[in-house]
C-alpha cells in the first residue's frame, strides 16, 4: 500500500471537540490546513495551522463565499493514492493529497428554526462545504471524511489500527458523509419550495434520521425503526421519554394517534387509545375525572391501552392510572407527585410531549410510491353548524356535538361516536357499513355508561336514513353529520319524525 499522506484539512462549523481532534491529529504526524474561525480556534489551542489562502494563493473573498474552491483544494481532494497518473498530476501542479477531510456546514436548519430573515438564511448555505464533503466521500478509498463530532474517537482509533487498510471505516464514513449533504440540501430544498408549494411540491424531499431500531414491527416477523423528520424535536418521535421499557412500532403509532387527538381538544381532555383508535375521550378540569371517564367508555378495550392527557399530569390522576394495566402515558408535563407515583410501575413508559402542533401532511407508503395529503386540521366549531331539522340542538347538545365530531375525526372510517357530558359513552370503528358502526357504539354504550340521552356523531354522511334511526334508538336526541348525500332529506325527514336534532358540518373526515 502507498504511504497515506499526513495532510487533514478542518473546516467546521460545529467546533464540538475540534481542537482536541486537532491535538491529536498533531501528535500523529499530520499537519493541519483549515479556513476561517476553525484555524482560528486550532491556534487559540496551541495548535500550528496552515491557512488554505496560502495554498490556493487567494485569500477568502466575496464575504467569505470562496475560499476552498480552488484545484489547489479538490486536487488534493480527489487524487487517488493508488493511481501513479493521479499522484503524477498533482506533482506537476505542486498539490499536496489530503488523508483526511473534516468538514461540517453552516446551521442552515437553525438559523431557518430562529426566524431568521430570508437574506440571512440565504447566507447560510454552504457551498464549498458540501463540495469537499462529496469530494472526500467520493475518494473513499483514499481519503477519510468526518462530518460528525461524535465520530473523531472512531477517526482516531482508526488512525492507530494498522490494519486500516481495508477501507472499511473510510466507507462507513462517506455513506455518512452523503448522507449530511443530502439532509442539508433536503433542507435548503424545502425552504425554497414552501412559499411556492408549501404542502405537495412537485418534488417532496425527505431527509429522514434513525433514532431506534424497534425490536420489531407490527408483527414479529417484520424488521422496523423509528426515524426523525421533524429536529424541532415536536410529537411522539421527539419526546423526553421519562421512564419505562423500550417502546415498540405499535406503541409509538398508537402514542401517535392519542397525542393527536387529545391536541385538538382545548378544555383538559383525557384519551385512551387501543389499536389505533380511541377507546375513550373525556373532558373534565379534572384530569382525574376525565381518566375515569375516558375507561367508562369501554373499560375492556382500555386494558393495556395509551393514554394522553393535553394537561401536565398529577398525582391524583397517575393513582387512578396505575389502578390498570397501562402501556404508555403522554403529557405536556408530569408533576414530581405523578412521577413519584409512575416510577413504581418501572416498566410502563411515560413521555413527556412537547409543543402540540401537528404534521403539515401525512405520508403512507403504497406500491411504487407515496400518498401525501394535507393533514385533517379541521375542527367543528358551534358557529359552524348548520340546523337541518326542525328542532334545534340545546347547548348542552351543541357542546356535545362539537365534542364528538372532534373525536370521529380520529375514528377509522366508517365512524361513530356517541357522547354524553363530554365523554364518548360508545365508539364504532372501522366497519365496512356504517349502521354496522352505530350498532357497535351502541353496544359499546351499553356494556358500559349506557347510551340514553347521548348525542351521535358520524364521520360522513348517513347514506340511508336506518343508520340515524338505529342512533336515535340507542338513546341519541342529537346528531352531527357532514351532509352531502343523494338521500338528505330522507335522514332529515327521519330525524324529525323521531324528534331529533341534526346539524350539518359541510366537513368529511374519513380516517383510513
Amino acid at each position: 500500500m502507498v504511504d497515506q499522506p499526513r495532510r487533514a484539512l478542518l473546516s467546521v462549523s460545529d467546533k464540538t471537540g475540534i481542537e482536541t481532534l486537532g491535538g491529536a491529529l498533531v501528535a500523529r504526524g499530520f499537519e493541519l490546513i483549515s479556513t476561517g474561525g476553525t484555524a482560528a480556534a486550532l491556534r487559540a489551542a496551541g495548535l500550528e495551522v496552515a491557512d488554505v489562502g496560502a495554498l490556493t494563493g487567494y485569500g477568502e473573498f466575496l464575504d467569505g463565499r470562496v475560499k476552498t474552491l480552488h484545484p489547489a483544494v479538490h486536487g488534493g481532494i480527489l487524487a487517488r493514492t493508488d493511481d501513479p497518473r493521479h499522484q503524477g498530476e498533482l506533482e506537476e501542479r505542486g498539490i499536496a493529497p489530503f488523508a483526511i477531510v473534516v468538514v461540517n456546514l453552516y446551521p442552515f436548519r437553525e438559523t431557518v428554526a430562529a426566524g431568521a430573515a430570508k437574506a440571512d438564511v440565504v447566507e447560510m448555505i454552504d457551498i464549498g462545504g458540501p463540495a469537499m464533503i462529496r469530494a472526500a466521500a467520493k475518494n473513499f478509498a483514499s481519503v477519510a471524511v468526518v462530518t460528525d463530532p461524535v465520530d473523531y474517537d472512531a477517526l482516531l482509533a482508526f488512525l492507530d489500527d494498522e490494519r486500516r487498510g481495508d477501507g472499511s471505516f473510510r466507507r462507513r464514513m462517506a455513506a455518512k458523509a452523503f448522507a449530511h449533504t443530502a439532509a442539508y440540501d433536503t433542507a435548503v430544498a424545502n425552504w425554497f419550495q414552501r412559499d411556492e408549494e408549501p404542502t405537495l411540491p412537485a418534488s417532496l424531499l425527505i431527509a429522514a434520521e434513525r433514532v431506534n431500531l424497534c425490536r420489531y414491527g407490527e408483527n414479529p416477523h417484520q424488521g422496523a425503526a423509528v426515524y426523525r423528520i421533524d429536529s424541532g424535536g415536536t410529537g411522539v418521535v421527539g419526546a423526553r421519554v421519562l421512564q419505562g421499557k423500550a417502546l415498540s412500532y405499535n406503541n409509538l403509532a398508537d402514542a401517535d394517534a392519542a397525542w393527536t387527538l387529545v391536541s385538538d381538544l382545548d378544555r383538559p381532555a383525557c384519551a385512551i387509545i387501543k389499536h389505533a383508535n380511541p377507546c375513550g375521550v373525556a373532558l373534565s378540569p379534572r384530569l382525574a375525572q376525565a381518566y375515569q371517564s375516558a375507561v367508562a367508555c369501554d373499560p375492556t378495550s382500555a386494558f393495556g391501552g395509551i393514554v394522553a392527557f393535553n394537561r401536565p399530569l398529577d398525582g391524583a390522576t397517575a393513582e387512578a392510572i396505575l389502578q390498570r394495566f397501562t402501556e404508555v402515558v403522554l403529557a405536556p408535563g408530569v408533576d414530581d407527585d405523578a412521577a413519584t407515583l409512575l416510577a413504581t410501575k418501572a416498566a410502563l413508559r411515560v413521555l413527556v410531549m412537547g409543543e402540540a402542533r401537528g404534521p403539515e401532511r401525512l405520508l403512507r407508503s403504497v406500491g411504487g410510491g407515496l400518498l401525501v395529503q394535507e393533514a385533517d386540521v379541521a375542527v367543528p366549531t358551534p358557529e359552524g353548524l348548520h340546523v337541518v331539522s326542525e328542532r334545534p340542538p340545546t347547548p348542552a347538545e351543541i357542546a356535545d356535538l362539537v365534542f364528538a365530531q372532534a373525536v370521529c375525526k380520529h375514528v377509522k372510517s366508517n365512524a361513530i361516536v356517541l357522547a354524553r357530558d363530554g365523554a364518548t359513552v360508545g365508539v364504532g370503528a372501522g366497519q365496512m357499513s356504517r349502521v354496522d358502526s352505530v350498532r357497535i357504539a351502541a353496544r359499546k354504550a351499553q356494556d358500559g355508561p349506557g347510551a340514553k340521552p347521548c348525542v351521535v356523531a358520524s364521520d360522513a354522511f348517513f347514506p340511508f336514513p336506518d343508520g340515524l334511526e338505529a342512533a336515535v334508538g340507542a338513546g341519541a336526541t342529537a346528531v352531527i353529520q357532514p351532509g352531502g348525500s343523494q338521500r338528505d332529506a330522507d335522514v332529515i325527514a327521519a330525524a324529525d319524525r323521531l324528534g331529533a336534532a341534526m346539524v350539518f358540518t359541510g366537513t368529511r373526515h374519513f380516517r383510513h
